[in-house]
């Protein structure tokens, strides 16, 4: 099969399906995509494109979204002409409708079908935005969250056929978006990811610790409002004080992902180190950054109790990765977390808001780990049986995509 992959940022969503692909053998695969510094990836050819055109620094913030997105759109045309030109006419397009690329791509290749990934509409209540009373949004949020969907709203009448991951997130988009949306993840390799018991991890001066170490664990892209950041810190004083052997890692970025930037100097980790680091061991306390992938497995793997925050947003891969790992976790009791988790069977779930409550249960998953080991092999199984790859997800995306070219370009599994 001839396929066309479109999204920024290379691999994104598409990961396990793209390595899938490539390991067939039998495949075309082209990738239309922003991301330069991205290695090249045998089997798969890279074309990168540059936006046709960026808004003006002044441009007006409820326009601004959307004249960004025509700039992806048209460029991302321009792109997939050159290729249908050079003799590239792909069976099937699937792209991410996020930022605008699929939006012209009809003009270009007319008969062409397009799978669509839609992750997320944005809500003015029932998601992040005004969730928490200390970041209230603006007179204008509901408005420039309306000019947003405009991408969405236009791409729905582009595509084919569109998928949302979670049905949290399917239910984020009008009623009107669903019959042509269906609900399944991307997919998790659970045969790649396991717990290990005789894992270590070396700190460098700090020393190196493994499994029997009363460790800790929080993680995110970035540390940010989004992701719980401000309730981890609140609560990690609290933590300290009840397990004084207890060592936390922490791994993410000091970049922001998703809202608005922190305007304090040195950004929200260094505003939340000034609130709360008189009362915090730092010695006992370890920022390792955004690491590889391996390493963020071993992270999980070593910890007594991996925490997930995030307010009503798009559900992250490392939960589910995680609960792969049989880690115990704690997580926010929000929507899109409960479609995952079902508290004291597969995980424990508590307020986002309270920074108390998140520090008096992992408290209590440190204090009594033979409590709570039932709960990581449970997620473990849960995830296996829900959001594996190769059992559960990519015999759904196949069949999607075979119903959708014809029965001579059909994918096997």
């Amino acid at each position: 099969m001839k396929i066309l992959f479109v999204h920024q940022n290379m691999p994104g969503q598409y990961r396990e399906m793209l390595d899938w692909l490539v390991a067939q053998g039998t495949h075309e695969l082209v990738f239309l995509t922003q991301r330069r510094n991205l290695p090249d990836m045998p089997g798969v050819r890279k074309v990168v494109y540059k936006p046709h055109h960026t808004p003006a620094k002044n441009a007006y913030g409820l326009s601004k979204t959307w004249e960004e997105a025509v700039g992806y759109g048209y460029a991302a045309a321009q792109a997939t002409a050159v290729l249908r030109d050079e003799g590239f006419v792909p069976d099937i397009i699937l792209g991410h409708t996020g930022w605008g690329e699929l939006l012209f791509l009809k003009h270009v290749l007319p008969d062409v079908p397009i799978l669509g990934f839609f992750e997320y509409y944005y809500l003015s209540d029932g998601g992040p935005v005004g969730f928490d009373p200390d970041d209230p949004p603006g007179a204008a949020s509901s408005y420039l969250l309306q000019a947003r969907n405009a991408v969405p709203n236009s791409n729905i009448h582009v595509v084919d056929q569109g998928l949302a991951p979670t049905r949290w997130q399917r239910d984020t988009f009008p009623q009107s978006f669903h019959d042509k949306l269906y609900v399944c993840h991307d997919g998790i390799r659970t045969d790649r990811l396991l717990p290990d018991a005789y894992v270590t991890l070396n700190l460098g001066r700090a020393g190196r610790i493994t499994r029997d170490d009363e460790v800790f664990t929080y993680l995110a892209r970035n540390m940010e409002r989004t992701r719980g950041f401000h309730t981890f810190m609140r609560a990690l004083p609290a933590i300290q004080k009840a397990r004084p052997k207890a060592r936390a890692l922490i791994v993410g970025g000091s970049g922001t992902s998703y809202g608005k930037a922190s305007q304090a100097e040195g950004g929200f980790r260094a505003e939340l180190e000034r609130e709360v680091g008189h009362l915090v061991d730092w010695s006992r306390v370890h920022f390792l950054g955004q690491v590889p992938y391996a390493d963020f497995q071993r992270v999980v793997q070593i910890s007594r109790c991996h925490i997930y925050l995030t307010m009503p947003f798009v559900l992250s891969w490392s939960l589910l990765e995680s609960m792969a790992m049989q880690a115990t976790v704690v997580a926010s009791d929000v929507a899109p977390v409960r479609e995952a988790i079902t508290h004291g069977q597969t995980g424990l779930l508590v307020d986002f808001l309270s920074p108390d409550a998140l520090a008096a249960q992992v408290s209590e998953v440190l204090a009594d780990p033979d409590r709570f080991a039932h709960l990581g092999p449970a997620a473990r199984e849960h995830v296996v049986a829900e959001y594996d790859f190769l059992t559960k997800c990519l015999p759904e995306h196949v069949a999607r995509i075979n119903a959708m070219v014809h029965p001579d370009r059909h994918l096997q599994l």
